[in-house]
């Protein structure tokens, strides 16, 4: 079993349980991870083998307490590169993540901790998402809201973007649609539930396929 595959499924698990229930199916993570479910299976006997997960097929799977801290490692090592290439090597915000998910399987506890104080200790990493500390922990989140789930006429400030792949994340690019920005609601279309969104340079109209994948903290 290839240490790269463990960590990828650790944190994934990690990842869909903390979005869910606390626990993953085998079906959900043959998706995320693009393997079959026989895969999946085989991995997740290993996996509970060495304690990492606990797992009963057909119950689902969660993570142990070792697994669990393994998962967080990776975790914090992937979103602080992210920050790292786009603050210090100029990488486009569509480019750090597979880039970082290359540079998490082989990157020390120490050379890490190093990027961390660097970078100031940051909370939060390119795409919004919240940066485990050197023991594990991760930072308060706000609240929340889905893009999708606005109000007509309030402000809001983009917080998160749930979403990495290169095509959005090339476009949400190209409008100038960026993390922490300043947006307002104008209008939302019923016929497909299209928002209308002014920002700081634009009008701008958004899919609700888009705004689904994207989190927004109300302004008051």
């Amino acid at each position: 079993m290839s240490t790269i595959s463990k960590e990828n499924y650790l944190k994934t698990i990690y990842t869909e349980c903390n979005n869910g229930k606390g626990i993953v199916t085998s079906s959900v993570l043959s998706e995320k991870l693009g393997v079959t479910k026989a895969a999946v299976s085989d991995m997740a006997k290993s996996l509970s083998k060495l304690n990492l997960i606990n797992y009963k097929p057909y119950k689902g799977i969660s993570l142990s307490k070792k697994g669990e801290k393994i998962a967080l490692q990776i975790i914090r090592r992937h979103r602080l590169w992210e920050l790292f290439l786009i603050n210090v090597l100029n990488l486009t915000w569509s480019e750090v993540h597979e880039e970082a998910e290359r540079l998490e399987h082989c990157t020390s506890d120490l050379l890490v901790d190093k990027i961390d104080d660097f970078l100031n200790n940051p909370k939060f990493d390119p795409h919004g998402d919240p940066i485990p500390n050197r023991n594990g922990v991760m930072p308060p989140l706000p609240k929340l809201i889905k893009l999708s789930d606005v109000k007509i006429g309030e402000k809001y400030k983009i917080a998160r973007v749930n979403d990495q792949s290169r095509e959005l994340m090339d476009y949400l690019t190209k409008i100038n649609f960026k993390l922490n920005a300043e947006i307002q609601i104008n209008d939302k279309l019923n016929y497909d539930n299209t928002l209308l969104i002014q920002n700081k340079s634009a009008s701008i109209s958004l899919s609700e396929k888009i705004t689904d994948k994207i989190d927004v903290i109300l302004i008051k």
